[in-house]
């Protein structure tokens, strides 16, 4: 065995990187560990090249419980498909590594990671994507790194690198932060409501911090690294024929077909211009070799359109549907258009379009989560569908993608921040943001779909939040930044800054950069002119519904909450439960939690009030001087037992029951005389002595009983 360990210092914690002793048989092998976290990431790469026409890499995230010392739940014992926050790693991973493999790179790829220890408190997601790029870079895999990725928190006015689980719940920022040693590639943020100076503050301070791991790495590849292997290319017709068909393409009106204003009408002019074009070079497309002379020709009107287009951002300020550069597309907007739903809202920006649903629930509805870190239960799901119709295509629908994963994962952290807290506001919440139409920036549709959604429900947010996602045209040190980008904008352009918050602050972030350069001024100016469209769009939102609906929708449920004495919860449930399955009878969900908390749920305002009735008497505790209108429920020889309410009786003696001697009870007092009664005393035992009041001050007080040694349990009724 020939190992190699390489260590460092972050957060003031050792981080190691080894290589060479377990799973040699692959083209990058390493295990980082970082506490009692340990983790294997491998790389490989077919050597065949790929027929695709797109880089085919693969990163698969895999979370063994066997690293936290547990069992799956599962039927058969086993881990089964991956859940989201695996998913959501294995997003983080691959956003920092795709970039930087050369261009024409066809191989298949595949970066696999496990997590072989896992000691909850420590991050999984950077720590796997850093060990993704050391594998990459010792590998023989063609790849431009070194990266790394580490997170940044906010704690008591000092950012903290790396923070733990537990430092994370006291952070008001949680940012993901992946780069180079020159220039920052990716960024992810939640964040409760901060300013924008103070997250560029954070990703300076992220990027001044990962130097060290990007140091390790570099000395890591320089001491154990393979040479990378080399990879045949398709010949590349296309650079030479760009300027043929860039004028051709402009003679005939290219122009004036991209600043169409509609994007299926553009598209269909602009597919229409190019076919024309092509016909004219390859007349005859069955004659030998004209298959790839065509692919050629649609490759290089690709650039050519591509080159137009970033051509009038730059110089005209002119983008494809006729906006300037700092102009939002024009929003409608209708609140409550599904008149079942608890709360929903038609979010519609130019083309974008999104339907946003709010279910409101009770604690049983939670959704429970099981990973490697310690299980939990959410009380707030934001779930974000994609059909293939909202783009005008056919797909196979199944299951949900990476990638509506991730968009729904922003959207929930955006919202998240200006939630009412569950003691608040104690119910489960569940928003689905439907894509209806989709030409650019769905996530952050769903952004303000979802919110509109909640307010229209009745929840009581702490402010309205929006999103709107920039884009970046940089050429030779010139560069404009984009509002509100479009679907072809976000693949002609440099950057994808997704940007979400209220009028206040930020509330999550998500940045892809496709270049290198991007410095501080220019991340300043994005979010700047960010929150410039994203008070736009809080105004137009505004107009339909400035605040949350000040009552429940009325096909929302009711939940009525009390506390009683944890003692007490016994008689609340009753013997086998009987007592609660008859308050759920009555048509509500009762969920007791220990301390005494109780929730009643129900569709019914009426029903939920009156189970609220009946626990109140089941729980009532009777104090000295409290006074009842009571039923005779048994007769003694000493005195009356006296009902006062469901499960509650005293003892009225015979002593006090009229100011004249009183020999036979039954001479004054019969079963089911009803009378008013006073509490005289109440035992350690919780027994109640009784008078009436008419007769205070009338009839001799008498003593307290004196608890008998061995005595048995009072009479029962």
């Amino acid at each position: 065995m020939n190992a190699h360990t390489f260590s460092t210092m972050l957060g003031g914690r050792e981080l190691t990187l080894e290589t060479g002793k377990i799973a040699k048989l692959v083209s990058g092998s390493v295990t980082l560990r970082y506490g009692d976290t340990l983790l294997l990431v491998t790389a490989q790469a077919r050597e065949e090249r790929s027929s695709l026409d797109f880089l085919p890499l693969t990163v698969e995230f895999e979370e063994r419980h066997y690293a936290v010392g547990k069992i799956p739940g599962s039927f058969q014992r086993r881990e089964g498909r991956p859940g989201e926050k695996a998913i959501l790693s294995a997003r983080i991973t691959d956003r920092q590594i795709r970039p930087l493999f050369p261009k024409g790179y066809r191989q298949e790829t595949q970066v696999v990671i496990t997590v072989l220890s896992a000691d909850g408190d420590t991050q999984t997601d950077v720590l796997s994507a850093t060990a993704a790029s050391a594998a990459l870079s010792i590998s023989d895999i063609p790849w431009e790194g070194p990266t790394a990725c580490v997170r940044v928190g906010y704690i008591d006015g000092n950012y903290v690198i790396n923070p733990t689980s537990s430092q994370l719940a006291l952070s008001r920022l949680d940012l993901v932060v992946a780069g180079t040693r020159d220039a920052i590639l990716m960024v992810e943020a939640a964040a409760q409501v901060v300013d924008e100076e103070l997250l560029i503050g954070a990703i300076e301070f992220a990027h001044a911090e990962m130097q060290g791991l990007i140091d390790l790495i570099e000395r890591m590849r320089d001491a154990v690294g393979l040479t990378k292997f080399t990879f045949a290319t398709d010949a590349d017709l296309t650079v030479d024929l760009v300027p043929e068909i860039a004028e051709a393409a402009q003679a005939a009106g290219l122009r004036s077909a991209l600043l169409t204003l509609r994007k299926k009408e553009r598209s269909q002019q602009v597919k229409a211009l190019r076919d024309a074009l092509i016909a004219e070079r390859v007349p005859d497309s069955e004659a030998e070799g004209a298959a790839e002379q065509i692919t050629a020709y649609k490759n290089a009107f690709y650039k050519a359109e591509k080159q137009e287009l970033r051509r009038m951002i730059l110089e005209e300020d002119l983008r494809a549907d006729g906006r300037n550069t700092r102009t939002v597309r024009p929003i409608w907007i209708e609140a409550r258009p599904l008149p079942r739903a608890h709360g929903s809202a038609i979010f519609t920006r130019g083309e974008t379009q999104v339907l946003g649903v709010a279910t409101l629930g009770t604690e049983r509805d939670e959704f429970l989560v099981d990973d490697l870190s310690s299980e939990s239960k959410d009380k707030f799901m934001l779930h974000y569908n994609f059909p293939p119709y909202s783009t005008g295509e056919v797909k196979r629908m199944g299951a949900q993608s990476r990638r509506e994963i991730g968009h729904g994962h922003l959207a929930k952290r955006a919202i998240k921040a200006v939630l009412p807290s569950f003691e608040e506001f104690p119910y489960v919440i569940r928003v689905v943001g439907e894509v209806l139409e989709s030409n650019g920036s769905s996530s952050m549709a769903t952004v303000c779909a979802g919110c509109l959604a909640l307010m229209d429900a009745g929840v009581p947010i702490k402010a309205a939040v929006a999103g709107v996602a920039m884009g970046l045209v940089m050429e030779d040190g010139k560069y404009k930044i984009l509002t509100d980008i479009l679907g072809s904008e976000d693949a002609l352009g440099d950057m994808d800054f997704k940007v979400c918050g209220s009028a206040e602050g930020v509330t999550a972030l998500q940045m892809d950069i496709k270049i290198v350069g991007i410095t501080p001024q220019i991340m300043r100016e994005a979010l700047a002119q960010a929150k410039e469209a994203r008070l736009h769009i809080l105004g137009k939102m505004a107009e339909v519904l400035s605040q949350s609906r000040s009552e429940l929708s009325p096909t929302a449920p009711r939940i009525i909450s009390l506390k009683i004495d944890p003692e007490l919860i016994g008689k609340v449930i009753g013997p086998g439960g009987k007592q609660v399955r008859e308050l759920e009878a009555l048509g509500t969900q009762v969920t007791i939690e220990e301390s005494g908390q109780i929730r009643i749920f129900s569709a019914s305002g009426l029903a939920a009030q009156a189970v609220r009735d009946k626990i109140e008497v089941l729980t009532r505790v009777v104090k000295v001087g409290d006074e009842f209108e009571g039923t005779v429920v048994k007769i003694a020889p000493f005195g009356a037992f006296i009902n006062l309410f469901d499960g509650q009786d005293g003892m009225l003696h015979i002593s006090q029951m009229s100011e004249e001697r009183v020999e036979n009870v039954e001479d004054v007092l019969l079963v089911g005389d009803k009378l008013r009664v006073k509490v005289a005393h109440v035992d350690e035992r919780g027994k109640l002595d009784l008078i009436r009041p008419e007769l205070e001050g009338k009839v001799p007080v008498r003593e307290p009983r004196a608890p008998r040694e061995g005595a048995g349990r009072p009479p029962r009724r």
